[in-house]
């Protein structure tokens, strides 16, 4: 009898410690959780994506650079199928043998060094210069029209991919409206003076502007956009690109996105003219 006692408060103990242990992972697992939903990215053009911060940006510097080559939308498709399938648009230090990079391009296949590659406008640019090359890859489908540039052993595998590189490449090319929407934390990882030069140079590069981006009194930038679908690209590159520039605010017309809430929301009546995009960083602590 008294043994049964024994094992039945034995049983007992265990079983509160297991709920506490189930309740305390629980709520780690909920603080782990907010940061990583913080800095979350959805994107919605006719269809939905979902990245964290590093992704979205990465997308956002590959399609710009696609601008860049002066070529077609599908061109900005295949490259982000492409690097969603080799590295899943992360800038990764290493890979299969030599490979690294967005595209995990192979500095022994003369893709550059190993350096050059972790850029991701050498990276982007380089991708594309190798597509430009492939006779008829407009007419091919996105998994074709990659593995020529690629040589993957797994040449089916980036059409799995297609759907979300279309529906980035609408929103970052400017082809939807608002279409970008990403929240992070109050605590950027630049600020002031370094953010607000650091994100026109950014624009600039990518973009290709030459200057055409300025830096407005060290609080942020000011892009004159030669049309609603430039503004829109240039807009979208800003809030991509928020997290790791410190962006608080970007404007576009008569609306306007802000990094506590995540969303754009309208600001005006609808007269604004659509000329110039501006974006606001956090001031320095």
């Amino acid at each position: 009898m008294r043994t049964r006692v024994v094992v039945g408060g034995f049983l007992v103990v265990v079983l509160v410690a297991v709920i506490g242990i189930v309740l305390g992972m629980r709520q780690v697992g909920e603080r782990l959780r907010l940061p990583l939903a913080s800095r979350a990215c959805t994107v919605q053009a006719d269809g939905k994506v979902t990245l964290d911060a590093h992704q979205m940006a990465n997308a956002a510097t590959i399609a710009a650079i696609g601008i860049q080559h002066e070529l077609p939308d599908r061109a900005v498709v295949v490259a982000l199928a492409t690097a969603y399938q080799e590295s899943g648009l992360r800038n990764l230090a290493g890979g299969d043998r030599d490979s690294v990079g967005l595209f995990q391009q192979r500095p022994s296949q003369g893709w550059g060094s190993p350096e050059e590659i972790r850029d991701p406008r050498y990276a982007a640019d380089r991708f594309y210069a190798a597509l430009k090359k492939v006779r008829g890859w407009q007419d091919m489908r996105v998994t074709d029209a990659a593995q020529k540039v690629q040589r993957s052993a797994f040449p089916e595998a980036y059409e799995k991919w297609a759907d979300e590189s279309e529906v980035l490449t609408r929103a970052l090319l400017g082809h939807a409206t608002g279409a970008v929407v990403c929240t992070f934390g109050d605590d950027p990882a630049m600020r002031g003076e370094a953010a607000a030069t650091a994100l026109t140079q950014g624009l600039n590069l990518d973009w290709g502007l030459t200057g055409s981006a300025t830096t407005a009194h060290l609080t942020g930038l000011t892009v004159t956009a030669a049309n609603q679908l430039d503004g829109w690209r240039y807009a979208h590159w800003l809030v991509a690109h928020a997290n790791d520039h410190g962006v608080k605010r970007v404007r576009f017309g008569d609306l306007e996105w802000t990094n506590r809430g995540g969303s754009w929301s309208r600001v005006g009546d609808g007269s604004r003219e659509h000329a110039e995009v501006v974006a606001e960083v956090f001031a320095d602590a």
